[in-house]
Parts: structure tokens; C-alpha cells; sequence
């Protein structure tokens, strides 16, 4: 499944093209933006039924589907969840930053105020698969900051419900309201604001093309965490590495998309054919191996 090369074998240039680039989105979802800008949920409630094949009445999820959402899921995936967040809370806690105020010698008051930012916007991908992580990496590290309202955006499937394992990180990350749309119209929505969502100040989170290209056309009215494309990850590991993990590391990105870039660069052969020959073995069990 994972080629192995020797270093210089073969162009580096070929071994990290996409196989399937993604082709120029911008003007579609230029068309977007301004439709959703114009006709607010109306242009919502119809890209959602074009592109996600759910006919919804109203968009924000309801108190009672997020119950519903936590009886769902395993009890044994809700204490994952709740382990995983209270990690997260204590890793970014440490980042919190605090305003100082002091007088100098000549008496002029100097200092720094830290402001949170009012509504933050965060975009959950859910087109191809679920990603409660995104929920609690994204959501946790804002409330500890201080943000006054999170809002969620996550495009429903076919039958018009979000992931229950996308609802009970929400609920375990205090995410105030959820949405069930998504793309770059939830970009636009979350941008500009609409009947039913509220404008943000910032939008954080990953997507695809259309979400990338719809984050960087929104920036300058909207602020943003980053322009990211599909995801990459570079391994790098010795004889010592323990073959597992390191396949487990590369899995855990190829999965994401079939534009997923995944690469383990070591000194040992016997460690890439023994990665290799995990990787085999691992990929089976995955639910997305297709």
C-alpha cells in the first residue's frame, strides 16, 4: 500500500505530488458567499439540500437532538471524550494570558489589556466522516480564553441529523449553538451572518477546497485562523520507533481525505518494511479503509 524509496531513487517532487488536485473553486464559491449574503437561511436550507441531500425546516440543532445525541453514543466514547477534554483543558490552560498594569519611574501608566473575542465561529468538518477531536481541540481553548458565545457549523447528512459523536463533543467542549450546515455557505453564514446564524468575529477549523477558498474570501471582514489545505503529515523515526505508532500516526491523517498526504522518512529499512507491513495490517480495521 506505502511505497518505499531510497533517498534520491526518485524525484522528492514526485513523491509528494497530490494524486487528485483539487481544480480552481474560486469562483464558485465567490457565487456562494454573495447568494448567502443576499438570501440568508433561504440560501442555506437550499445548498444544504443541493450538496448534502437533507431537506431541513430549520437549521440550529435543538436542545432535545443534542440529548438524544448523548444517550446515543457508547458510555465508553463519552469517558474518552471527557478524559480527552480534560487534557486538553490542562495543556491550554497554561496559555492563558492575563493583562499586567504598571507605573513606570517618570509616573506615566503603562500596560497591556487582554480582550477575549465576543463570537467565535468554528467549522466542523462532516461530509465524509466524523471528527469529534476537531470539536474539543477547537472549542476548548477558546472558552479558556475567555470567548463569550461559540457557534458550530457541521453539515448534516442525508437524513438531516449531525453525527451523535459530533454532538457530544459539543456538549462535553460547551459549545453554545450548533448548525447544521455546511461548506462554504456555513462560511458565508458564520461571516456575514443570517436569520438564524449569528455573525462571528473569528472562524477557525478545517474543511475542504470550497471551505479553504471560502476562509480566505471571507478574511478582512471576518478574521481567521488559517488557510488550510488537505492534510500532510511527515513521520520521521529510527530503528527504535515502535512500527505501530508510527503507522497508527500515518493512518490517523490518510484517513482524512483521499487528498491526505502521508510520508515516513528513517535511516533503517527494516523499520519501513515493518511499518509497511503494519500498515497493512491496521488499514483493514479502519471504517475508512475504502
Amino acid at each position: 500500500m506505502i511505497r518505499i524509496y531510497r533517498y534520491g531513487e526518485v524525484p522528492t517532487e514526485e513523491i509528494l505530488a497530490r494524486r487528485d488536485p483539487v481544480s480552481d473553486v474560486a469562483g464558485t464559491v465567490a457565487d456562494i458567499l454573495t447568494r448567502v449574503r443576499r438570501e440568508g437561511d433561504a440560501a442555506l436550507l437550499a445548498y444544504t439540500e443541493k450538496f448534502d441531500g437533507a431537506v431541513l425546516t430549520a437549521l440550529e440543532v435543538t436542545p432535545e437532538e443534542k440529548q438524544q445525541a448523548w444517550e446515543t453514543v457508547d458510555p465508553a466514547f463519552r469517558d474518552i471524550l471527557t478524559a480527552a477534554a480534560k487534557n486538553i483543558r490542562a495543556f491550554h490552560s497554561k496559555q492563558v494570558r492575563s493583562g499586567f498594569r504598571f507605573t513606570g519611574a517618570d509616573g506615566v501608566v503603562l500596560g497591556q489589556k487582554v480582550t477575549p473575542i465576543e463570537k467565535v465561529g468554528l467549522y466542523v468538518p462532516g461530509g465524509t466522516a466524523a471528527y469529534p477531536s476537531t470539536v474539543l481541540m477547537d472549542s476548548i481553548p477558546a472558552k479558556l480564553a475567555g470567548c463569550a458565545q461559540l457557534v458550530m457549523t457541521t453539515p448534516p447528512g442525508r437524513d438531516g441529523r449531525i453525527a451523535p459523536e459530533i454532538l457530544a463533543a459539543a456538549a462535553v467542549a460547551g459549545v453554545d449553538r450548533v448548525f447544521k450546515v455546511g461548506g462554504a455557505q456555513a462560511i458565508a453564514a458564520l461571516a456575514y451572518g443570517t436569520e438564524s446564524v449569528p455573525r462571528v468575529d473569528k472562524i477557525v477549523g478545517p474543511g475542504n477546497a470550497y471551505v479553504a477558498e471560502a476562509k480566505k474570501q471571507v478574511f478582512g471582514s471576518v478574521s481567521i485562523d488559517m488557510i488550510a489545505g488537505p492534510s500532510e503529515i511527515l513521520v520521521v523515526a529510527d530503528g527504535t520507533c515502535e512500527p505501530v505508532y508510527v503507522a497508527a500516526d500515518l493512518l490517523s491523517q490518510a484517513e482524512h481525505d483521499r487528498n491526505a498526504s502521508a510520508v515516513l522518512v528513517t535511516d533503517d529499512e527494516g523499520l519501513a518494511r515493518r511499518v509497511q507491513a503494519e500498515l497493512e495490517r491496521q488499514l483493514p480495521e479502519l471504517p475508512r479503509a475504502a
